[in-house]
Formats: C-alpha cells, sequence, structure tokens
C-alpha cells in the first residue's frame, strides 16, 4: 500500500515531473506516511487543500507554474532527501460566508485572502466592523481585501498591504484604491473576531465576494473569520520554508 499519493496540474511541465517521481520514490521507505505531493502552481495547492479540508495529510507542493509561493522548487538530485528533512507548518483558513440580495447564505474557504470587489462601474460603498467595533463608517473604494498570514504576499502586497509574520495570528484589512476615506490605509486585527463587510448600496453599487478563486455576486453581507477547527499541514524544505519566504518579502519591501 502507497504511503503517499501524488497530485498534478494537467499541463506538460507538471506530468513530466509527476513521471519523474513515480520512479523515484516507488520503493523509498522514508517517506513521511500520509503525504500528498502536489504538482502545480499556488492556484493548484489552493484548490487541492480545500478538497481535502477533512482529511488529516501533510501536502508537499512542488512547483511547476510561475512565482509558486506556496509550492518548493522541483529539485530532481535532493528530491528524497528534501522530502524526508522537509519541516512542517500548519495554517488556518478564513470561512466567508456571504449573504447575497436573494438572501441565500453561502459559506466559502479561503486560505490566502477574501477579496471584496466592485461589480460594476461605481465604486463600492462598504462599512467594515471588526467584532463590535464599526472600523469604518463607509468605505468608497473599489473593494477591500480580507489576508490571512500565508495570503499577504500575494494580493495583499499588491494592493500595498502589509506582510504578516507566519505566527503573528492576525489578519490584514486593506483598501483597494480608496476614494473616500483617502488616508486610510487599513488594519491590521487579531485572527480571533469576526469582520463584517456590509454592502451600503447594493442595488446601485453591486459587489461581488471571492474567496481566493471562488466568487459570489450580489454579496450584501459578508462575515468572514478564522476557522480554527481546519488546519493544513504544509510541508517546506529546510532552507525555503513559508516563514523564510515571508521574512524575505518584508526584507524586500523595507530595502524598496
Amino acid at each position: 500500500m502507497n504511503k503517499f499519493l501524488i497530485i498534478s496540474d494537467k499541463n506538460k511541465k507538471s506530468q513530466k515531473i509527476k513521471s519523474f517521481l513515480l520512479k523515484k520514490i516507488k520503493s523509498i521507505s522514508s517517506i513521511r506516511s500520509n503525504l500528498v505531493i502536489v504538482i502545480g502552481g499556488d492556484g493548484f495547492m489552493l484548490q487541492t487543500l480545500k478538497k481535502n479540508k477533512k482529511k488529516n495529510r501533510y501536502f508537499y507542493g512542488i512547483n511547476s507554474g510561475n512565482y509558486g509561493f506556496l509550492m518548493n522548487k522541483f529539485s530532481p538530485k535532493n528530491l528524497i532527501k528534501n522530502l524526508s528533512n522537509s519541516k512542517m507548518i500548519s495554517i488556518s483558513p478564513l470561512k466567508m460566508t456571504v449573504k447575497s440580495n436573494s438572501k441565500v447564505s453561502k459559506d466559502f474557504l479561503a486560505i490566502n485572502e477574501v477579496s471584496i470587489l466592485r461589480q460594476s462601474r461605481q465604486a463600492a460603498s462598504l462599512s467594515i466592523q471588526y467584532g463590535s467595533r464599526l472600523i469604518i463608517k463607509n468605505l468608497v473604494s473599489d473593494g477591500v481585501l480580507v489576508s490571512t498570514p500565508a495570503g499577504s504576499t500575494a494580493y495583499n502586497l499588491s494592493v500595498h498591504g502589509p506582510i504578516l509574520s507566519l505566527n503573528s495570528k492576525k489578519l490584514s484589512i486593506s483598501p483597494i484604491s480608496p476614494f473616500r476615506p483617502r488616508r486610510w490605509k487599513g488594519k491590521i486585527v487579531s485572527d480571533r473576531s469576526k469582520i463584517i463587510i456590509r454592502n451600503l448600496s447594493s442595488l446601485k453599487r453591486p459587489i461581488s465576494a471571492v474567496a481566493d478563486n471562488l466568487e459570489v455576486r450580489n454579496a450584501k453581507i459578508i462575515t468572514i473569520k478564522t476557522n480554527q477547527k481546519i488546519k493544513f499541514n504544509l510541508l517546506y524544505d529546510q532552507n525555503r520554508s513559508l516563514q523564510k519566504k515571508i521574512k524575505i518579502e518584508q526584507l524586500r519591501r523595507e530595502t524598496n
């Protein structure tokens, strides 16, 4: 019985790496049990994690995409050594609950971020509540982003949001092209309380709510909270841990 599972994207590069792996590690006994090797890019890894959210597995990503922040570099010579010596980090996703204009509520998981985006040429008009406190009474903007530490170097970074340390137990709330109030740069909050975002003009200024890459249109009320019950166990090479990657991005930003 195999101790590991290989899941790969359908592109040629991923399939080639998969063929190599099947030949290379078929008889290796030192590989961690309950291991899933994921070959692809960050998007494919996010999809795979969500599909396996109820299973206690360890995920080792091999990058065959572009940036591959959540993945490890493919190293044919050091593959077995890297797998055997990999270090684990556990992350919890966000739970996004969306109530749309049709009054139907749906739940989604977001590992990187929840994006609230204007749906038409009209800017969004939003209120943002954190716990019982109203952070912003009326944010007029292209939208707002709620990011986890693991996702803080992704879309959050491109909208000038802060990079969060993996063990910070914080979430980042970052505006997207804010018009009013112009000087609001966002807020860092604890990952223990829920964030409630309301569309103040749902008919005239429709918005969509996106959990990583899953979109709900015509959103009216969006509730966001860390789902502490779900833990994704990610494995990284010793010299390229997720913590180290985030730290490198923090230093890079400070020197720019």
